[in-house]
């Protein structure tokens, strides 16, 4: 089967969107749909759902930036506007990780990568390259990082 799941799913919710006259929801994935059909133009080949999962993961993290910005802007109503499209973004991500699987992933990365007898910052590049596989679109990989930077300046 050549189509993406996650990319059926995404245009399903759009028909859906402008079936319920669901403006604000129908916007912001109109906008995912939009960047997943931009990369698959400049890549000229159809996205698998791990690459549609990474541009939902960088548009979640460019909302987060917005609403902390926002926020301190004062601009309340355009952050909670941000908000609403980060729920909306947070649909299609896979399920999140449990804090428990995080943290048991960062731990045996650690221990992987030390034991190899590496430390310091290529031991945090080697580690952050285990976990980012293993935890893309079900964790805040700049909270893992901080975690595993807490842990091995601990």
């Amino acid at each position: 089967m050549s189509t993406s799941t996650l990319k059926t799913r995404l245009s399903d919710a759009v028909k859906d969107a402008m079936r319920a006259r669901d403006t604000a929801r129908l916007a912001t994935l109109r906008f995912l749909v939009a960047a997943v059909k931009q990369k698959e133009v400049d890549e000229r080949k159809e996205l698998s759902d791990a690459e549609v999962t990474a541009i939902i993961e960088k548009q979640v993290k460019q909302r987060r930036e917005s609403i902390a910005a926002f926020e301190q802007a004062g601009r309340l109503e355009t952050a909670a506007q941000e908000m609403a499209e980060l729920e909306v973004l947070r649909e299609f991500l896979p399920q999140a990780a449990a804090p428990e699987e995080v943290d048991a992933a960062i731990a045996a990365a650690i221990a992987d990568v030390t034991g190899q007898g590496l430390s310091g910052g290529a031991a945090m590049g080697k580690i952050m390259a285990i976990l980012k596989p293993a935890l893309a679109g079900r964790a805040d990989m700049a909270e893992v990082s901080k975690q595993v930077k807490e842990r091995l300046n601990g």
